[in-house]
């Protein structure tokens, strides 16, 4: 029997795991929502009941298989925030594929490796957003699409792709346009899909991500219907979500934070999807909650920071809003007070997960006392265990720090052909290491004290940049902050601090540390303290600091003493 003071929790719940696909859940919907908004995306001037979206999911399920497409073959998904791309999740899941959500983010290498490593058999892409121009891509790295017949493609570079699917024009030779593919079906395809409706098992594989890749290459998350849709339900279920909430998702669908705790909430629990952009825009996102009259909002702290921090919020009537999520990146304590109240998100929870789990795994509840909200990632998730382990794999004591570690129905398959890498992360008892570390306390809160690689290690001192980031953010004239570790040729490593200043506000590095001194110990104080615009992040909201570090090293030409 595990000791109560030992660092171990287990989510006890009368709400058992879903036993259904992604396709039955959608089906579930229709019946039981039909004429309630599903899906909204008012600058595509969309608004589909989930009658009308359930429909349409199943002509173009029907029309990948019209297209010769088999189940377990992969497909990718290269867009922004869009109904095609919904569209595409949902309809690849009921026609047996696995959806593989690009980075919009990527260029060509990337690219390249992304499809060629999953061997996807078709894509379904964007033409062009902003400076992305989507299709000159492809052709450059597709030079036979022009000339070939649109799926029957025939590319040296991917052996394995076949279609290439258009969303938007002017239409490229050799595409498919998006809006013909559901017009290929005949009685037969669709016979197949039902067929495949019976065939196909939560425990498939329905989705593959590909990590942030701040280190090495990116890996192929293998995610199955039973990971995604349960933990889409039961973080909806944890912001006591029904068919009256609409929640806004400026957050990148091709990542978890959209697609699972965004679609797949709302699917299974009957909330409606509005999209205020294809892009984050705060602007855009403000206008959007208070026409649709949403009463959730999704972010990570940066695009919280940027709605409260836009010279236009106080003209927007947000009173509809209740909930919401703040996740992705850590969450500072002064900013998600500032959403609990200025944004009117009473009940705002705080998720913590990782792709490789589905993503969540901790979440904080709407009637958590405030001070637990905005100081702790909340509780265990219903059906996850976690643990916290020291460096020997031994689990620590409540309230001692040490990676976390989770096990249970939300733990993916594994990164995509690549069995040595998969048993670097996940041990033969089920448990993946996150590479996180973490306190859980008495009541079993948990709060992520940063990451192992971002430990910083001066004179021998363990330092964890995320206490010392809390601290400054209490600073009246800080926006945002990231501290870092550097080389040091004394100490090994010393502390960096990057600043971002309020708008209007002058802070010099002087101020800083004298705001420190006698504040947090002397050793915690950073030695360099630089003032910038942003921070180098993925398109997820996760810092780089990797990359801050390298650039602060280069432009002062610092080095860590020379080890015998």
């Amino acid at each position: 029997m595990v000791e109560k003071t030992d660092s171990y929790v287990c989510g006890i719940s009368e709400l058992p795991l879903l036993g259904d696909t992604i396709g039955r859940s959608l089906d579930r919907a229709r019946e039981r929502w039909g004429d309630r908004d599903a899906l909204v995306a008012p600058n595509h001037d969309v608004r589909w009941s989930w009658r009308e979206f359930a429909m349409r999911v199943d002509a173009l399920a029907a029309g990948f298989l019209a297209l010769g497409l088999q189940r377990g073959e992969r497909i990718g998904i290269w867009s922004l925030n869009r109904p095609e791309w919904t569209l595409t999740q949902f309809a690849a899941a009921k026609a047996g594929l696995i959806l593989v959500t690009i980075n919009p983010a990527y260029r060509l290498t990337e690219l390249e490796f992304a499809l060629s490593k999953v061997g996807c058999t078709a894509i379904v892409t964007a033409t062009a957003f902003k400076t992305s121009n989507y299709m000159a891509m492809l052709n450059t790295l597709l030079p036979e699409l022009a000339g070939s017949q649109p799926g029957q493609l025939r590319a040296a570079r991917l052996p394995s792709l076949r279609a290439v699917i258009q969303i938007g024009g002017p239409p490229s030779p050799g595409t498919i346009p998006f809006e013909a593919v559901a017009d290929m079906a005949g009685e037969r395809h669709r016979s197949e899909l039902a067929s495949l409706a019976e065939a196909l098992q939560f425990d498939d594989p329905v989705n593959i991500q590909f990590t942030s890749g701040t280190t090495g290459s990116p890996k192929g998350v293998t995610l199955t219907h039973h990971n995604i849709l349960n933990n889409g339900y039961f973080v909806g279920r944890a912001m006591r979500l029904t068919e009256a909430d609409r929640i806004c998702i400026p957050v990148p669908l091709y990542h978890c934070f959209g697609m699972v705790m965004g679609n797949l909430a709302s699917v299974t629990l009957g909330a409606a999807m509005v999209y205020p952009g294809e892009g984050f825009d705060p602007l855009a996102t403000l206008a959007t909650v208070q026409q649709e009259k949403c009463t959730a909002l999704y972010g990570v702290p940066t695009m919280f920071i940027a709605e409260l921090d836009h010279p236009e919020f106080y003209r927007f009537d947000l009173s509809s809003l209740r909930t919401g999520i703040m996740a992705g990146a850590p969450c500072p304590v002064e900013v998600m007070k500032r959403v609990n109240s200025a944004m009117n998100m009473h009940e705002v929870t705080i998720a913590y997960g990782m792709t490789e789990t589905s993503p969540v795994s901790f979440q904080s509840a709407v009637d958590d006392p405030l001070e637990r909200r905005v100081s702790t990632v909340g509780r265990i998730h219903p059906h996850v265990e976690v643990k916290i382990v020291d460096l020997d794999g031994k689990v620590v004591p409540r309230g001692q720090r040490g990676e976390l570690c989770t096990r249970g129905y939300s733990v993916m398959l594994g990164y995509w052909d690549e069995p040595e890498k998969t048993a670097e992360v996940l041990d033969r008892n089920g448990w993946m290491h996150t590479g996180d570390l973490a306190v859980i306390d008495d009541e079993g809160y948990c709060n992520i004290v940063g990451r192992i690689k971002d430990m910083v290690i001066r004179g021998g001192e363990n330092l964890y940049p995320r206490e010392i980031e809390e601290f400054l953010y209490r600073h009246p004239k800080i926006q945002d902050v990231q501290i870092f570790g550097v080389a040091d040729d004394r100490y090994g490593e010393e502390l960096c601090a990057w600043i971002r200043v309020r708008s209007g506000e002058t802070l010099t590095a002087e101020e800083v540390q004298a705001f420190c001194q006698g504040q947090i110990a002397h050793n915690k104080i950073p030695r360099y303290v630089e003032f910038v615009d942003e921070f180098p992040m993925t398109v997820t909201g996760k810092i780089q600091k990797f990359l801050m570090r390298e650039a602060v090293e280069q432009r002062l030409g610092l080095k860590a003493a020379k080890t015998a």
